[in-house]
């Protein structure tokens, strides 16, 4: 299929989806945002919340949501590719891996973190297997992070693609947290492999 026909396609089913209006309406983003609503309506997440990392943050719509649970001082986003500012939420530019990002989100709480939550995915590239396996890497490396800067009591929640390393995750995340559960948001679309893995209370 010609580039500009996957493009005329893409842009046709923006323009169809509910939830890509909705986030107009509501200001948020992206359409992302409403995920993060239906989690949070299943899980609590951000029941006693008091600080949150927003890891592979842009556009931004995550942190927009988290703002509305708790004070956004106390929300960091951080991703490797530039975004718009959100108003006093501090943004970093750059690798959460990076042992320098690191130090400069525990500098910024001077203490350990309640939640940390991740969208990321790469850019698919049609391959399923392949795609999954790379996604899964990021998930691995987010759910790392969170075991080194949760607070006993936290919860790390993050996207995970379905596929030959999906497994390995949950088995990986048990090992670490007392409760975990997957789950699927309606406004995941339906030919996505993507579900969510929502981490609770370290081992």
């Amino acid at each position: 299929m010609k580039k500009n026909k996957i493009s005329k396609n893409w842009i046709n089913r923006q323009k169809r989806d509910i939830y890509v209006r909705q986030s107009k309406i509501e200001g948020f983003k992206s359409r992302a945002v409403y995920k993060l609503k239906e989690i949070e309506k299943k899980f609590k997440i951000f029941k006693g919340v008091n600080s949150v990392v927003d890891l592979g943050a842009a556009p931004g719509s995550w942190s927009q949501y988290a703002a509305t649970k708790i004070e956004s001082e106390n929300i960091l986003s951080i991703d490797l590719l530039k975004f718009e500012r959100i108003k006093n939420i501090h943004q970093i530019i750059g690798d959460f891996t990076d042992e320098i990002n690191k130090n400069e989100i525990r500098k910024y709480f001077g203490k350990k973190i309640s939640l940390v939550i991740s969208d990321m995915a790469v850019n698919t590239i049609g391959n399923k297997d392949v795609d999954s396996i790379v996604t899964g890497d990021l998930c691995m490396e987010a759910m790392n992070f969170a075991i080194e800067e949760l607070e006993k009591n936290g919860i790390f929640l993050s996207k995970i693609f379905m596929g030959s390393s999906f497994n390995e995750i949950v088995a990986e995340a048990k090992k670490s947290f007392k409760e975990v559960r997957v789950f699927k948001p309606l406004a995941s679309r339906k030919n996505s492999k993507e579900t969510f893995i929502i981490c609770k209370f370290l081992r």
